[in-house]
């Protein structure tokens, strides 16, 4: 009989950790994910707010010496929620470009 109730109490404390890690995923695919440049430069184009990508879409270009570069390209998939960089702006490697949900 306990061996019964401590083999009940292991399934119950592995369900609750199965539970609790889908939680903890949850939560985080519902924050959004922020995208940094990879170059420094002058902003040619931007995506816009509300645009759906898939990962590697291009999110901004600069102006380089051989014509327009992508700076910043998805790292996933989803929905762009913001955009803190516009065109004519000046945009430095590691700046936080966008936003994607």
């Amino acid at each position: 009989m306990m061996e019964r109730i401590k083999a009940y109490h292991k399934k119950i404390w592995a369900c609750a950790l199965v539970i609790a890690a889908l939680a903890v995923g949850i939560c985080s695919a519902a924050a959004g994910k922020v995208q940094t440049s990879s170059l420094s430069g002058q902003v040619v184009s931007v995506v816009s707010v509300g645009t759906s990508v898939s990962e590697g879409t291009v999110l901004v270009s600069v102006k380089t010496l051989a014509g327009s570069a992508p700076a910043a390209r998805a790292n996933c998939s989803g929905k762009v929620v913001s955009v803190t960089v516009q065109p004519g702006s000046q945009v430095s490697a590691g700046q936080v470009v966008a936003e994607i949900q």
